[in-house]
């Protein structure tokens, strides 16, 4: 299994909305929260959850993202916290009730998420996140993913969901809290290779379609050396069981969300050169999110619109061609 390769992020700054609140927003913040759009206060305000009666503030304070207790006009201060702040919909109205599906632009939350590629969205109500992506979530981490970016679902801090106690609403803001955390998950990868220096790449989807190649390999168990870990892998994915082992040629860390999970991959790259192979898994690849297993000449890589990971894939490939291995692992980015 491997993490998708975020396409790069914008500099830091606040970003302006097209609405009466705006956007709290910079680059690579450990969470953005989503409302469901302004209500009058919070635009009279040009700040988000303004009412005095909205609990947004105070559960930041007490679930320990904010170092002391924030007012609204202190919004962009969270920045410096790796906080950003944004809305599902732009439009202010009396109550979320007024909303129409039309208000709510999932092609628009998706280019900002992607643009700013925060670790995580934390949606407040199950309705900010219902609006964009017409689907009943439960609270708590979701499948779904934008990119590399998990979502993650509130219950509202609205006056208006007073039903649902304060503890349970800061129960959940501190399980936001420790799911950012990323879970470490080494692993040990191989650029296969075959005497035409053809390259061999599985092809993963996951439960919403998003689509990236990757080289072969995965995670390790316990007690496994890296050299048995790919053993086991390459043997359950492509049936590959004779190969001598080459340098190690890259490394890559990189954070990501997966099923419900932030994981920090940890991943080391070796070389694995055959003379030709036909892929023969002796497992369900389907079951791991594998949905193909091909050889790719390296013109196909350096011409493919199709996401590669690690995205330098075709560079490096033909560096390690032209030049052969550094002497040392590098790294192979994201």
């Amino acid at each position: 299994m491997s993490g998708r390769a975020r396409r790069g992020g914008a500099r830091p700054h606040a970003a302006a909305s097209a609405g009466d609140v705006p956007d709290v927003l910079a680059s690579s913040l450990r969470v953005v929260f989503c409302g469901i759009n302004p209500g009058r206060v919070s635009a009279a305000a040009a700040a988000h959850f303004a009412n005095p009666r909205n609990d947004f503030w105070r559960l930041l304070a007490d679930a320990g993202f904010t170092p002391r207790l924030y007012a609204p006009e202190e919004q962009f201060a969270l920045l410096e916290l790796g906080i950003g702040l944004t809305n599902a919909a732009y439009r202010t109205t009396l109550g979320s009730g007024d909303l129409r599906a039309a208000d709510f632009d999932r092609n628009r939350l998706e280019r900002l998420v992607a643009e700013h590629a925060p670790r995580a969205v934390a949606f407040v109500g199950k309705e900010a996140y219902r609006g964009p992506f017409r689907e009943r979530p439960e609270l708590g981490p979701q499948e779904r993913t934008i990119e590399d970016v998990g979502l993650f679902v509130l219950p509202s801090t609205s006056p208006a969901n007073a039903a649902v106690p304060y503890a349970e609403r800061l129960h959940w803001f501190e399980a936001l809290r420790d799911w950012l955390d990323p879970v470490d998950r080494p692993a040990v990868r191989a650029l296969v290779l075959d005497a035409l220096d053809n390259v061999l790449l599985v092809k993963f989807v996951d439960s919403v379609g998003q689509v990236w190649w990757a080289t072969p390999g995965g995670g390790g168990a316990e007690g496994e050396s890296p050299e048995q870990t790919l053993r086991r892998e390459l043997r359950e994915e492509l049936g590959l069981t004779e190969f001598e082992l080459g340098p190690e040629l890259w490394w890559r860390e990189h954070t990501f969300a997966w099923a419900g999970r932030i994981l920090r991959a940890l991943e080391r790259i070796f070389l694995v050169r055959v003379q030709e192979h036909e892929p023969s898994p002796t497992i369900d690849l389907a079951a791991e999110h594998v949905h193909d297993v091909r050889w790719w000449s390296l013109d196909e890589l350096e011409a493919t619109a199709e996401v590669l990971v690690p995205v330098r894939l075709p560079v490096l490939v033909r560096d390690l061609l032209t030049n052969g291995p550094w002497p040392e692992p590098i790294d192979a980015g994201v």
